[in-house]
Order: structure tokens, then sequence, then C-alpha cells
């Protein structure tokens, strides 16, 4: 049985150990296996031996904010284990600490060969995907250094330099070598009868270009005390609904997964920021459009967040057209994705500063209206002034609203064949599976397109004093609705396209998209309200969720990432738009299946839930690939509190 992996997640920083405790150093498989800081593999190997053999499970490792287990060594009913382990780990900011404590169960004195092999292979994580691909990496070293109280690793590759130190209290008595570049550190214990001995081991990690100061946790438990103490901070002052305790403790569970994702960034005047990352394992980085809506559904009740993504968003900002191997750069647009990794250093991926996504750009603008109309901080929409009409400047002219009437794309060669949410390969298609061609307009962008331009007319008008400009803007936003309207809505089936190919046609799939165009209040009333009930029959409600693409066509599959699952932030999102349209019973019952998931899974939302029925599978079926936490899931229980309130 292959070994379940463990996430333990402090900001930029996350482990995954498997039951035992342990890092295999195995490449590959789509599963994450190591201590990763700033994308790099920092530990890729962890292994424990007890007097030369590998104990077993007790009790495995649990998932919470530490790990946990119980190892003995492996034995019979008739040969009582000699001794037991408890192993302790947890995570801080760029490190790792372990506690090892051995007790005899033996009625004489004994002496345990207790041994750590550690290594650090400084792995790119996209190294570690499930495509298996492989980067050159010329002139690359890798070198190891005994130290008293334990082993440095480092890597060099040209300019770049990555650092893992092992350090242990006490030192061990020997660092071995084992003929593959590991280490092996080594103690003899010397345990009285039914003694006990104890062993803090701690990792540092110190990868390219991170220069704050980073000090390890004294101990696990230290580590989980700080985190535990965040969590709570984050979710002081929230009020929880006293009516429905499923909806408050994942609104809980929510913030404590939030408090825990928010990785360092950088506002446009230097100013250190915490933004909301992406998710765990494989996204703990910047992505602006989940870092958008993340911020978004907490809006009225962690409005900081909103404020330090905007800053961060404004500090990436393109501001001229890159260089030919990342052409989606435009000036204005929002980036996608940030990357520290050695690969988007050396522009072996392009994701360095990403800016492949249609729908960024719109949604900080829409941020910024929201932000401002909800605090009051007419300064930040001063100060993000050049940002925001940089903004709607790329929607105008780069973007396509003025040449093509809206939001397009093309597919990006080297990066991301679809650039709307839904952006794995064939997500935009039409009902038989089939792909657009050309520049694609996608449903939902345009929704936020319109919502953009009108919240930026309302700053023009009330903050900047640019009455001329509002009414630009507002005149835009009109002409966009009544495009929209003409041109995608479908007669025949009272529902929009998911999108207009290059040339105009309708790509004619029923998909979840259009609950996107009800948050962004795109369609008049009863179109709206047609939408919002179509939302909920049942080939679109799964009795958790609405699924992204309506069952029954042959495009549906209840295990594709984007073509018949059912995402919580997706359904946040139709939520907070049926409840605009009055469709309040509608909004309901979303926000009761979603809830329901949640309470399923120790009341945590996942990325994506497989889009298999309610009436047939009584529990929700996971989708196989999904992240185990992200922050626009964790978030979503607040916008369903926002929509429904506690009912």
């Amino acid at each position: 049985m292959t070994e379940r992996h463990h996430l333990l997640v402090y900001g930029g920083t996350f482990a995954a150990v498997g039951d035992h405790g342990d890092i295999s150093g195995v490449r590959g498989g789509g599963s994450p296996d190591g201590l990763f800081v700033r994308d790099a593999r920092h530990l890729s190997r962890w292994q424990l031996t007890v007097d030369g053999a590998v104990p077993e499970a007790l009790t495995p490792v649990a998932a919470g904010d530490g790990a946990r287990c119980v190892l003995v060594p492996r034995g019979g009913r008739d040969e009582p284990p000699a001794y037991t382990l408890f192993r302790e780990q947890a995570v801080g900011d760029g490190s790792f600490v372990e506690s090892l404590r051995v007790t005899s169960n033996r009625p004489v004195d004994a002496t345990i060969r207790l041994a750590v092999t550690a290594d650090a292979d400084f792995a790119d994580q996209f190294e570690l995907r499930a495509d298996h691909r492989t980067y050159a990496k010329p002139g690359a070293t890798r070198s190891r250094q005994v130290m008293a109280h334990g082993v440095e690793f480092a890597y060099r590759r040209g300019e770049w330099r990555s650092v893992t130190t092992v350090t242990s209290e006490p030192a061990p008595d020997a660092v071995e070598e084992t003929g593959t570049g590991a280490r092996r550190l080594v103690w003899a214990l010397d345990l009285p009868p039914h003694g006990t001995a104890e062993l803090v081991l701690r990792v540092l990690a110190r990868p390219h270009g991170h220069r704050r100061a980073v000090r390890v946790p004294r101990s696990p438990g230290a580590a989980v005390r700080r985190l535990l103490a965040e969590e709570d901070a984050f979710a002081r002052d929230v009020a929880f609904p006293t009516g429905w305790p499923e909806l408050a403790a994942a609104c809980a569970r929510g913030l404590a997964d939030l408090a825990a994702l928010q990785v360092p960034a950088t506002g446009p005047d230097g100013e250190e920021l915490r933004v909301p990352a992406g998710g765990a394992p494989w996204f703990l980085t910047l992505l602006g459009r989940d870092a958008l809506l993340t911020s978004l559904f907490t809006l009225p009740y962690r409005p900081e967040l909103a404020a330090a993504t905007l800053a961060a968003l404004a500090a990436t900002q393109a501001t001229a057209r890159t260089a030919s191997r990342d052409p989606v750069a435009t000036p204005g647009k929002i980036v996608h994705e940030v990357r520290h990794g050695e690969l988007a250093h050396f522009g072996q991926v392009p994701y360095g500063r990403y800016y492949g996504s249609v729908d960024a750009t719109p949604l900080f603008l829409v941020l910024l209206g929201a932000y401002v109309e909800r605090t009051g901080d007419t300064a930040t929409a001063r100060r993000l002034q050049p940002h925001a009409r940089a903004a709607v400047g790329w929607m105008l002219d780069h973007g396509g609203l003025t040449s093509r009437g809206y939001l397009v794309y093309r597919a990006d060669r080297g990066g991301l064949a679809n650039q709307n949410w839904k952006d794995s390969p064939g997500a935009v298609c039409h009902a038989d599976g089939t792909r657009p061609g050309g520049a694609v307009a996608a449903a939902g962008a345009q929704g936020y397109a319109y919502d953009a331009l009108r919240r930026t007319a309302w700053l023009a008008r009330t903050v900047w004093a640019d009455e001329t400009y509002a009414l630009l803007l507002e005149q835009a936003a009109g002409d966009l609705r009544d495009r929209f309207q003409r041109d995608f809505w479908m007669p025949e089936r009272s529902f929009p396209a998911l999108a207009l190919d290059g040339a105009g046609r309708r790509v004619d799939a029923l998909a979840s998209d259009a609950g996107h165009l009800l948050w962004s209040g795109l369609l008049d009333k009863e179109y709206g309200e047609l939408v919002g009930r179509r939302l909920l029959e049942p080939d679109f409600f799964s009795g958790w969720g609405v699924r992204t693409l309506a069952a029954g066509q042959p495009a549906y599959h209840p295990l594709s990432y984007h073509r018949g699952s059912v995402w919580p932030h997706d359904n946040a999102l139709i939520a907070l738009g049926l409840a605009r349209y009055g469709l309040h019973d509608e909004a309901r019952t979303v926000a009761h299946g979603m809830i329901d998931a949640a309470t399923a899974a120790g009341h945590r939302l996942p990325e994506v839930l497989a889009g298999y029925g309610r009436e047939s599978h009584p529990e929700p079926v996971p989708y196989p690939h999904a992240c185990d936490r992200e922050s626009r899931a964790a978030a979503a229980p607040l916008a369903f509190l926002t929509a429904v309130g506690g009912a």
C-alpha cells in the first residue's frame, strides 16, 4: 500500500511527510515529498532507523498543525517491543523541527543506536510534478560539510546558491557517509531500566535570494503554539453564526487555514506584506486570481488581506511588453503567478512573473472598488490610482475590449492553454467536447470586466474627482452588457454560452461560469433568474454543489478538473450571485450542500470535489489531485456566510 503524505504548512514553507514521519526522496508521481521553501526542496530525505531497522507505526501520523506518531520495532505477539519512540514534527518560517523521545520498555540497562539519514537535493518543484519533465542544469554542484552539531548541504549553479543546515541537540556521535550523497546522523543512547532519552533536530533552509533572518523553533510544540496563536488572532472578532454550527465550524477552519497560507510579498514602495497563497502543496506562492478572490470573500471580515493583495499586485503589475518568452505581459496587466525557484530564475519555466490570466486584471479593479467602498480607505484608492488606470487601459487596449468588444486570450505556448479560471487544457469547450479556436472570449471574464468598469467609474467620481473618466467607463460598461446579452445568450437553451471562439461563434457547453455573471451583475433580471434556477437543476447541482459542467453533455466527466467537478470557490461566487438576484432559497441550497461537504471532511473544504451526485454517493467523493489546502476554498465558507447569513 502506498504511504500517505501529510502536509505541514506555515507561510511559504511546507513539509510533506509519510505515515512514519519519514521523507523518502521519491521523484515524480504527483505527490510532494520533502521540505519545500520558495519552490525548492530543502530536504529530500529524512529517514529514521533504530538499531539499523525501520520501526513500524503503532499510531501513524494524523492530520493537524503538527505531525505526531508513535513507533515501535517490528515484532510479534510473543516479543513485546523493546522500546517505544514518540516522534513529533512541525514547520516554521523556512524551517523544520523534530523531537524524538525514546522510552525503553526493558527492566535492564539498554543501548539503542538511533540514526537519521538526511539529504537535500534542492530540486525545483517543477521537476517533481507528474509530467516528468527534465531540465538541464549546466555547472550545478552540490556539497556536504560536517559540522560540530550536524551537517550542511549546499547547492550552487552560477549565481544561484541554496543551503540547508541540519543540527541536533545533543550533537550526533557521528555523521556517516552513505554512498548516495546523503549523510547519516547517529546517536548511541544509553537508557536505564524503563528510561527515556530525547533528541531535538532542527533544519534551517536558506533559499537563494532569501535575506530575512530566520530562527528555527526550539521544539515542535513551540512551532505549533505559535501557529495556533496566529490562527486564533486571525479569527478574532469574526462573528460566527450561532444558528448553524456547521457553517461556523467551516468558517473557523477556513480562517485557520488562511492564517497559515499567507506568504511574504512586497508592495510598490518596498514594504513587506503577507498575502494569501494559492494553496498547498504546489501553489504556495502569489497567484493573482486566487489572492483576489480570496480577498473578496474575506473582505467583510478581514479587509487587511485585500489591502495587502492590492499592494502586492500593484507592485508586480506589468509596465511594458516583456521578452518573447513571456508574450502575454503587456502594460497594465496584473500578474497571474510569481515564482522564486531556480528554473524560473534561469528562464527555464515562464512563471517567474507570468501574466497568463485574462481575468486577474478586472478582478484587481473589482477588489479595489469593493475594498474602498467597504472600508472608506480613500488613501489606498488615491495611491493605487495610476495602477487602476493602467489596468483599465489594459482591458480597453491590449485585453481586447475596444478592438474585439470583449476580453480575449489565446493559448500561450509554454504556458497555459486557457487563461480564465478554468485554465486546464480542454476546460473551455463545446458541449461535445471540441475546443474553440482563435482568440477566446470566456463568459466569466466579461462579467468581471463589466463590474470592474462600473466600480472604477465610482472611484473616479467619488475619490479621484474625474467625472469625464467616470462617464467614459460607465458607457463602456453599458455597451459591454448590451453586446454580451446579444452575442452570448443562447435563446434555444435559455442560457449563456461558455465562450465565443475566434470567429464569434458560441461555445455551447452549459457551464457553471454563468453563475459568475450573476455575481458580477452582468445579466438583466429576467435572464439572471432563468440562469440561477437552471443552475439548481439536477444535471448541474450534485447535492454538494454546482458542477463546472452540467451532466449529460458528452464533454462531462465527474473526475475531470474543470468539466464536471465541483469547486467550492466557484459555488461561493454562484451563491453570492444568486443572493444578488434575490434567489435566496437557491443560494441557501448551494451553501448547505457545500457546508455539508465540509462537515464530512473535518469542516475543511478541498480545492475541488468529484462531480458524483449525492443521491448515489452519500459521502462527497474526493478529486484525486486536489490541493490539500487552498485559499479560495478556505475563504468560501465566509462567502456563504455573506450570501445567506446563518440560515
